[in-house]
């Protein structure tokens, strides 16, 4: 097969090393493979790049396999390296490989061919901002799991205070919760703690709030995660719409989607970047940021997503 490049490189990526094969064809047009082991702390990647550019590499390949990848091409990026991340599964369909062949090997002799297909990888400002994104989206599901966990104990002590309040976690709810967690106040009083529209309901909280909380119950109560999720959930919202500051226009023509508010722009926004050429298609686009329709249809009839076939297949 004909070969597309000259110096090609392929790295195989562990915890604790980077096994590194270069293919280069010298003066001769011969073919010379060269194959080095480097550790992945940082001082010994630099001298990885050094060999890389030394060999005239006009690209190094590696595997997205893990996060270890991410250091690796971090370093290799600054010191202006051309590198290529491609997909663990999409190499493993490439027909040819020979088990007696290492995987930086395999990587650097389909780089030369030009057999692989890069994944899009954004710009260092967009992949750290991603960090806090999708930590973010984490918080948004611990905090969902807090307010159930929360909700559970109050109904295991016999309060039944969700079924009158719309949300537990607000701050009519919360003000009403600490006075429970004190158990010093009688029961109308703390219904008086409600906040607006709540107030006409006085004789509903009053029912709602007679329970048997034990010492056990208020212990768990007590922990104030909830509160903490908020915190930091606000502090990270900060810092995203502060990152916006040099996409102005592109998040701004986000928002203009219905249901798209300044954190769910600033968050499709660090998946996809802002340069849509890298997709393709806008089909291709609207599957990498999760964003695609669900259509679950068969012989006519349309289904809710995740609902079971008939058939069985």
């Amino acid at each position: 097969m004909e070969a597309m490049l000259k110096s090609c490189a392929g790295l195989d990526v562990h915890k604790k090393t980077v096994v590194c094969t270069v293919l280069k064809e010298d003066e001769c047009g011969n073919l010379v493979k060269d194959t080095r082991e480097y550790a992945t702390f940082r001082s010994n990647l630099r001298d990885l790049a050094s060999w890389l550019k030394k060999e005239e590499v006009e690209m190094a390949v590696m595997e997205s396999t893990g996060i270890y990848w991410r250091t690796v091409y971090d370093v290799l990026e600054e010191a202006e390296v051309k590198v290529m991340l491609v997909n663990a599964q999409h190499v493993k369909k490439v027909p040819g490989r020979k088990t007696d062949v290492s995987d930086s090997q395999w990587l650097a002799e389909l780089s030369r061919c030009g057999l692989l297909r890069a994944s899009f990888i954004p710009p260092r400002d967009m992949r750290q901002l991603r960090l806090l994104t999708r930590y973010r989206r984490k918080l948004i599901e611990t905090l969902a799991g807090e307010k159930n966990r929360l909700q559970k104990v109050l109904e295991d002590g016999g309060v039944r205070l969700s079924s009158v309040v719309s949300d537990i976690d607000g701050v009519s709810a919360g003000r009403m919760i600490d006075a429970l967690i004190e158990g010093d106040e009688p029961l109308d009083r703390i219904a008086k703690l409600a906040l607006g529209k709540l107030r006409d309901k006085q004789s509903e909280l009053r029912l709602s709030l007679e329970g048997n909380l034990s010492d056990r119950h208020r212990l768990l109560l007590k922990t104030r995660h909830i509160l903490w999720l908020h915190t930091t959930i606000s502090e990270i919202d900060a810092q995203v719409v502060a990152a916006m500051e040099p996409y102005k226009q592109q998040w701004g023509l986000l928002q203009t989607i219905p249901g798209v508010d300044e954190i769910s722009a600033a968050m499709l926004l660090a998946e996809v970047g802002t340069d849509m050429s890298v997709f393709g298609s806008k089909d291709k686009i609207c599957s990498w940021a999760g964003i695609c329709p669900g259509n679950n249809e068969s012989g006519g009839k349309k289904r809710v997503a995740g609902q079971a076939k008939e058939t069985g297949t």
